[in-house]
């Protein structure tokens, strides 16, 4: 697990400093407890109450003594974000904006099947990345989200689902594809990933946590070394060429890069596979031939592939791919062995579908100004033109 925080150890002994416990995985929380003269198995307790049962008022934590609930009352209120907008789609899928601090919003997704729920949850406020067909990386990025922030939507969730009578435990998948790139925010992605698989908290299987990344390859090496999780890759593109547009990050870790750190994983689980993301744009990177390249790419990895039909968003530059292209382009890689599934379409009436997510973001990068300017120059030569 996680060594305790560098700026958790600074005030570890100033008695007055309030800490939030909800994002400290429980070596975290033992540490801490240890620092203010508490028995470090009281982590334990104290997870059990606020992850499994969902009570976060010390003063119904009835196992703990009065002295210690005082003090946990004192130094580590729990901070949930608020639910600024709550929305239901026609398929069920559910989608809540939360507010984090005084000028950002992030999204979370619920999406309920019939053996499953999964929750996506979001790790950045907008996204440092700039991928051209997403959404949320039009929206430009102002900070990665705290631990904190990042369980209190798992917290959150299930305790909504809970009153509206999903069950004890609705959620049984969560995944981090929401807003951000998770790889860019180790610090307090990997604390908030070991308490979803904690007996002690969550309880989630390995198998049931999803780590998505674009591909920033040093991080990727972090989470085989460091944390038994399932890996999600966003493809798109299996050339180069091509996917230093649709995700300019592999300029600077390249396909090759990416490949290696995906074997380096498969070799650390080698009953694991890594599952790929393959956005279906129109005309872009949807022909058997774009296939055929997919299918050299992944030769040899245990992989398997889920293609995305693309959700379009205001003033994008793509389309979606038609079906029958779609169908094709999974019938290629199935008669190459490859376990290929497209991915159905879930809450796009409600801006809840893959890439869609936007919530409201203080944008520190000037990528959505820029966007929305050239938008306006679009529009402006699109009007001079009909004028014409």
């Amino acid at each position: 697990m996680s060594s305790i925080p560098t700026e958790l150890a600074a005030v570890a002994s100033d008695s007055s400093t309030q800490v939030s416990l909800l994002g400290m995985n429980r070596q975290m929380l033992a540490d801490w407890l240890r620092s203010q003269g508490e028995k470090p198995f009281r982590a334990q307790q104290l997870m059990q109450w606020v992850h499994q049962r969902g009570i976060i008022d010390y003063d119904q934590m009835t196992d703990l003594s009065k002295v210690l609930r005082a003090k946990l009352s004192q130094l580590a209120p729990v901070r949930l974000p608020e639910v600024k907008v709550d929305q239901v789609a026609s398929d069920g899928t559910r989608k809540w904006l939360l507010e984090v601090d005084g000028h950002n919003a992030i999204e979370m997704v619920f999406i309920p099947e019939t053996n499953r729920g999964t929750l996506c949850i979001s790790s950045q406020v907008g996204c440092a990345l700039a991928c051209t067909f997403c959404m949320t990386a039009k929206q430009g990025f102002n900070r990665n989200l705290s631990s904190d922030e990042i369980i209190g939507q798992m917290w959150l969730a299930q305790h909504l689902l809970r009153q509206a009578g999903w069950g004890e435990n609705p959620i049984t998948n969560v995944v981090f594809m929401g807003m951000g790139e998770p790889l860019l925010n180790v610090n307090q992605v990997f604390p908030a990933a070991e308490i979803l698989m904690d007996d002690w908290g969550y309880g989630l299987s390995k198998k049931r946590v999803t780590i998505s990344t674009s591909g920033i390859v040093p991080a990727m090496d972090m989470v085989t070394e460091r944390l038994d999780i399932s890996l999600a890759v966003s493809l798109h593109a299996a050339s180069n060429r091509l996917r230093d547009v649709l995700v300019p990050v592999n300029q600077k870790y390249p396909l090759a890069e990416l490949m290696g750190a995906c074997r380096r994983y498969l070799q650390r689980y080698p009953k694991r596979h890594v599952l790929f993301e393959y956005v279906m744009l129109d005309g872009v990177n949807d022909s058997i031939s774009h296939a055929r390249e997919v299918i050299t790419l992944l030769q040899g990895i245990s992989a398997k592939v889920n293609l995305i039909p693309f959700n379009p968003f205001p003033d994008t530059d793509y389309q979606t791919s038609p079906f029958e292209r779609v169908l094709a382009f999974q019938q290629r890689l199935m008669k190459a062995g490859l376990q290929t599934n497209i991915r159905k379409t879930r809450g796009e009436d409600i801006d809840a579908a893959c890439g869609q997510l936007a919530g409201d973001v203080s944008d520190r990068t000037k990528r959505k100004a820029n966007y929305q300017q050239t938008i306006q120059f679009r529009r402006l030569d699109s009007q001079q033109g009909t004028r014409v």
